[in-house]
Parts: structure tokens; C-alpha cells; sequence
């Protein structure tokens, strides 16, 4: 018999909500970047921040996106790149935000089903994940985030790192009039689209495996432009645009 010891573990299913992002133009890769599944109405959608997609400023312009894909529930070692166009017809197929502050920093894009690689494995957030007005988040709450910092991951699984973070602004107040609140966390490029997360500790019936609250979309580090490089650290907070923005992102 073998031993039980050597096998496999059963993989924690919020490393399976994210995945790598890899951006290119034509065949040139460009960046990486964090992103993470939401499912509504049995509609799929890859979720990521917008500045993956298009970023006038950095004069960052893919024409699409690739992500990493597990293909096999028995062996998660196994997995395959599953390409994403974002132009058809020379309108983008992503969705993004505004509100009265101006553009959110987080896109969707719909995924087709049946296009997915044949075995794909993965799990998705849903509007039952989001945070209900009538829960409490307190300041310093321990959140996590989900994603590859830098690019780094479980290279052998394929599978995600968390980082731990703390609510470092009033929940539930748009942070000087923006779609977002602030997080203290270590937090480095290619983390950007990442899911904010936090521990439910009496998950609800429906949301099985996935016993979380999707509480934001990780965007940036945030910085003070008067910092002195030579004597004061960075700050270490980052931005976080509420997750709630996804359901308008979704909708018919």
C-alpha cells in the first residue's frame, strides 16, 4: 500500500480563487500581474486591476493577457497557459469603473466556459463573498492578501502566496473620497489585482469551501511624494478598491 504520508495534500481552495497574469502585445511579454475569478449567474470573470489592462501613463498597452490554468484535481502540479484577447474589433472586451472621483483601478473580462482547457480547476468568488454593510470590519483587522509578489509563487503548483495584512483606514469610508480603503502590508509589483480577503468565522451555508469575505481588489503602494528617500522608510500602505465595485462590473 502507499503511504499515506507521500500523498498529496487537499489544496486550500483560496489559492485556487488567483492566478498569474502574464501581459503581452503581439508575442512580447511585458509585465505580470496578480488576478482572481468571480462567478455570477453562472457567468465566469477574471478580475485583476485596470492598470494591467491599459495604463496611459506607463504607456502600458497590451493586446492580451495569458493566465495559468490547473488542468487535473489529482494532481495540481499539472496546469497549462490559457490565452485572453482584449480587443475585438478594436473595442476592448474588459470592463471598467468610474464613480463621482473618477476611473477605479480594477477590470473585469468575461471567460467562455467552454473555451476553458478540458479538467480546469479552480474556485470563484461570488456576491455571497462580498461584505455586508452590517458586519463590522475594525481597524487593524487581519486581512490577507492572495497573489504573486514579484512573480513569485509555488512554481512546482503553480499556486499563489499570501501576504497578511492589516485594515489600516476606516472600513467602509471611501479614503479621501476614493473607491478604496488602505491596508499595512509588504506588498511589491506583480501583486497589483490581487484579492483582499478576511476569515469568516461563522461562514454562512452557501459558500462552502470558500469560507471568506472578498473585501477589496489590491491596486498600489502608496507613498508620500515629500518622503526623504535617505531618512524615512516607506510608508508600507497600499490601496485596496472595494470589492462591491464588482457587482455593477457584472452586471447585464
Amino acid at each position: 500500500m502507499p503511504d499515506a504520508s507521500l500523498e498529496e495534500p487537499v489544496v486550500n481552495a483560496l489559492f485556487l480563487t488567483a492566478v498569474k497574469i502574464f501581459t503581452f502585445d503581439r508575442t512580447k511579454p511585458l509585465t505580470n500581474a496578480s488576478g482572481f475569478f468571480f462567478e455570477r449567474d453562472e457567468r465566469l470573470f477574471l478580475v485583476t486591476s485596470r492598470h494591467v489592462m491599459y495604463d496611459a501613463p506607463t504607456k502600458h498597452f497590451p493586446d492580451r493577457i495569458q493566465v495559468e490554468i490547473h488542468v487535473d484535481a489529482e494532481n495540481v502540479t499539472r496546469s497549462t497557459g490559457f490565452s485572453i484577447p482584449l480587443y475585438e474589433d478594436r473595442k476592448s472586451l474588459w470592463r471598467q469603473g468610474k464613480d463621482t472621483a473618477g476611473e477605479i483601478d480594477v477590470a473585469v473580462i468575461e471567460l467562455e466556459r467552454s473555451a476553458l482547457p478540458a479538467g480546469t480547476l479552480l474556485r470563484a468568488f461570488g456576491p455571497a463573498h462580498l461584505h455586508c454593510p452590517a458586519e463590522i470590519v475594525e481597524p487593524g483587522a487581519s486581512v490577507l492578501v492572495v497573489g504573486f509578489p514579484l512573480g513569485f509563487h509555488d512554481t512546482l503548483h503553480h499556486l499563489p502566496v499570501v501576504r497578511q495584512a492589516g485594515i489600516a483606514s476606516s472600513f467602509g469610508l471611501r479614503f479621501q473620497g476614493e473607491g478604496y480603503f488602505l491596508t499595512d502590508a509588504r506588498t511589491h509589483r506583480g501583486g497589483s489585482g490581487a484579492p483582499v480577503v478576511m476569515r469568516i468565522a461563522h461562514p454562512e451555508s452557501g459558500l462552502g469551501d470558500l469560507p471568506w469575505r472578498l473585501l477589496g481588489v489590491h491596486s498600489a503602494r502608496l507613498d508620500m511624494g515629500t518622503r526623504d528617500t535617505k531618512v524615512d522608510e516607506a510608508l508600507g500602505l497600499n490601496c485596496a478598491w472595494y470589492a462591491d465595485i464588482l457587482l455593477t462590473l457584472t452586471d447585464d
